[in-house]
């Protein structure tokens, strides 16, 4: 099966005449969600702070205040991308405080995310994001460990860790590894670095302020939450799909659908396929890209709720036989990875 790759700037030299005059447009409105998220962690932190209600109460509260977590993130994603503001401080301070839940340096997101991932995404040994081809699963140790007891699929219910805390441990490897694999300078390191331990220490005073009951609650817990949200969608946006040499987003990406209101709650961030050909433009003109790709490309166009992808993300493997078929290096099973006309 031969998977039809087309670079990105091929797909956007079409698609951008058929999109609105203002799509590209930063979408100063997002901003609007920075206070109301605030006010929701702000708000229930303080409640469990000052026992001001009954703390049967506290695993709801945690997971409100997790979906607010998810919410910063979203936030934080669109406006590192340069879809929100286009001032670099702002954009950096929007970032950080979106980011803030996960302690993740806006500097260090734009080196890992923007520029290494979006620029190569599912390309074997270069994307971060990517999991790793048979050859590479069997020659370093620390990727079997990684991909055996923490990774989703072959049906094994200890898949979900990359769920409960992928983001954490993915974005605190990173930066332990971005100035060996030249993301960031060593000056931008040691700067992603002192972004990180401010982080850290704001929550860290935290904690000292509010106690360890309400510290579990208000953020340990929550931060799980958001986990559960933001892997949900960052595994399924390209770990289904195939290996790439071209940087082809109709190939080695997928969108997934939802309700209306989650869709509202995430900022579109299901709409992933658009998001990588037009990664400046705010999610919320993705429908119109969406549309222009069911015109011009139906048969490639890729798409699924996200439940369904879940699930056969649960039920597949996450090591690449070769760059259109998952192996289970264990047992032998093979699954086809998403080609461009399977969906259809």
């Amino acid at each position: 099966m031969v998977v039809p790759q087309h670079t990105i700037a091929a797909y956007a030299r079409k698609i951008r005449p058929m999109l609105r005059p203002g799509a590209f447009a930063p979408a100063h409105s997002r901003l609007l969600w920075l206070p109301f998220h605030l006010a929701v962690i702000g708000l229930l932190t303080a409640v469990l702070a000052k026992h001001w209600l009954p703390w049967a109460l506290a695993p709801l509260m945690s997971l409100v205040i997790g979906c607010s977590f998810g919410g910063l993130t979203f936030l934080g994603h669109e406006t590192l991308h340069g879809a929100v503001v286009r001032k670099r401080r702002l954009r950096s301070l929007v970032g950080f405080v979106g980011f803030l839940p996960f302690v993740v340096s806006p500097r260090l997101w734009i080196a890992w995310h923007n520029q290494v991932h979006h620029g190569n995404t599912n390309r074997p040994g270069i994307d971060p994001d990517a999991y790793p081809t048979l050859d590479e699963y069997g020659q370093n140790r620390s990727v079997r460990i990684a991909t055996d007891y923490a990774a989703p699929g072959r049906r094994r219910l200890r898949g979900a860790l990359s769920l409960l805390i992928g983001f954490t441990v993915q974005s605190t490897h990173m930066l332990l590894v971005a100035r060996k694999r030249a993301y960031l300078s060593p000056r931008e390191h040691t700067r992603a670095i002192a972004e990180t331990l401010l982080g850290i220490a704001f929550w860290s005073a935290v904690a000292a302020l509010i106690g360890p009951l309400p510290f579990l609650f208000s953020y340990l817990l929550p931060l799980v939450v958001a986990n559960a949200i933001v892997m949900a969608f960052i595994l399924t946006n390209h770990s289904l799909s195939p290996l790439t040499g071209v940087n082809d987003a109709l190939a080695n990406s997928l969108s997934v659908t939802n309700p209306r209101i989650i869709d509202w709650l995430t900022l579109d961030f299901g709409f992933h396929v658009e998001h990588h050909l037009f990664a400046a433009m705010s999610a919320r003109h993705a429908r119109e890209v969406r549309d222009a790709l069911r015109q011009l490309y139906p048969e490639r166009y890729q798409s699924m709720s996200l439940v369904r992808a879940l699930l056969a993300l649960h039920r597949s493997a996450r090591v690449y036989k070769n760059a259109t078929t998952l192996i289970d290096p264990r047992s032998g099973r093979e699954w086809p990875a998403l080609a461009p006309h399977a969906l259809q």
